[in-house]
């Protein structure tokens, strides 16, 4: 049998910030190729990414599973207990970075992928697809393997990423959609002066003031049957006047958004527009506005793959999930073009920490969850 732990923890052994390789792509190529996967290195720009099939290209019947293995910057070495790329054990939890996001997550599903195609060769294919890009600008990396794949006439029919999902327990939570999330950035020009003379200068701070006010008071909605509300969240503002006596000539501010499915990135961009040019209106200043959309909402209805995952983890952890949408964002919202995608995976409220660390056994049982996935979907 394949062990997942040894897989992570070798994974974990390579210091893979994104955007480095740091050999994780390596390993997992030499490991599935061992196994008889078919496996391509689909790179691009500084980005490494891997794509390895078992089975007949197109086929009908084909199974993916997406996820990366970049990871975020450990910070500060000397704050972690254990070395963050040492992958070492204590009271059943294995440490370091990437050891929870999710090395884990393509541990686990590498090695059910590898026992199933061994033990009982599926009439189908299985897909993995592995990025060095989820971490970072996210342009190069699934995107990149999704665009290889059309050009190729390569094809998913359904597709899992193993994203950590789960708020507690393992088998508390799948995802079935996330919102979308956007950012805007406003630069608000006035004329300088010195404070003392109003009428000579244009203070470009209550207009900004103003806005923010604006957007933030705004409810974009009530949310939905699988959404929460969407939010507009003021998250800086930035004059850099160290003086009082000096009306500052220009001032930033920058909103973040987080949507449901009854807005796109472009009807709130609009709506952004509009209440920029409403203040600039009313105060005299210019607003000058950017704008970077870094997913649409998405949702895949309840239906036959939440409801084979689901069956799979209440067999194998004795939970019914719920199926939910909340957090940020991730790469199933490039998958959902290609194919109808869920995520499932461990526990996550120790991702992106110091001292980051999965409990061994939920590897072995996301293992398990994730072969039983396989196995049911080709028995139907």
């Amino acid at each position: 049998m394949t062990d997942p732990q040894k897989l992570t923890a070798d994974l974990v052994r390579c210091a893979s910030v994104t955007p480095e390789e740091g050999g994780a792509l390596v390993l997992l190529e030499r490991v599935l190729s061992e196994a008889g996967f078919t496996c391509i290195r689909v790179d691009r720009g500084e980005v490494s990414n891997l794509y390895a099939r078992w089975g007949d290209k197109g086929h009908a019947k084909t199974f993916g599973f997406n996820g990366h293995t970049d990871v975020v910057p450990v910070g500060d070495a000397d704050a972690w207990t254990h070395p963050p790329f040492g992958a070492e054990e204590a009271e059943g939890w294995l440490y370091g970075r990437g050891a929870t996001d999710m090395k884990s997550g393509v541990a686990a599903f590498a090695a059910a992928a590898i026992d199933f195609v061994r033990d009982t060769p599926p009439d189908g294919a299985i897909v993995l697809t592995i990025t060095g890009d989820e971490e970072g600008p996210s342009t190069d990396g699934t995107i990149a393997l999704l665009d290889w794949m059309e050009a190729e006439g390569e094809k998913m029919s359904a597709c899992i990423v193993g994203e950590p999902t789960c708020p507690e327990t393992i088998g508390d939570m799948i995802k079935i959609g996330r919102r979308g999330s956007m950012s805007a950035w406003f630069t608000v020009k006035g004329k300088q002066g010195h404070s003392a003379y109003l009428h000579k200068v244009l203070n470009p701070m209550p207009a900004v003031a103003l806005l923010a006010h604006r957007l933030s008071a705004h409810v974009l909605d009530e949310g939905t049957d699988h959404f929460d509300p969407s939010t507009c969240s003021v998250t800086t503002i930035d004059t850099g006047n160290p003086a009082t006596n000096v009306i500052p000539a220009e001032t930033r501010m920058a909103v973040n958004l987080r949507f449901n499915d009854l807005h796109t990135g472009a009807s709130l961009t609009d709506w952004l527009q509009a209440e920029a040019d409403k203040v600039a209106e009313e105060t005299g200043v210019k607003i000058g506005m950017e704008v970077k959309i870094s997913g649409e909402a998405f949702l895949t209805p309840p239906g036959e793959l939440s409801e084979l995952v689901s069956k799979a983890v209440t067999a194998e952890t004795g939970q019914t999930p719920v199926l939910s949408t909340t957090g940020g964002t991730s790469d199933a919202r490039f998958v959902k073009s290609h194919c109808p995608v869920v995520e499932f995976g461990l526990v996550g409220h120790r991702m992106h920490q110091v001292d980051e660390r999965v409990w061994i056994e939920d590897i072995h049982a996301l293992k398990r969850i994730y072969a039983r996935i396989l196995s049911d979907y080709f028995a139907q």
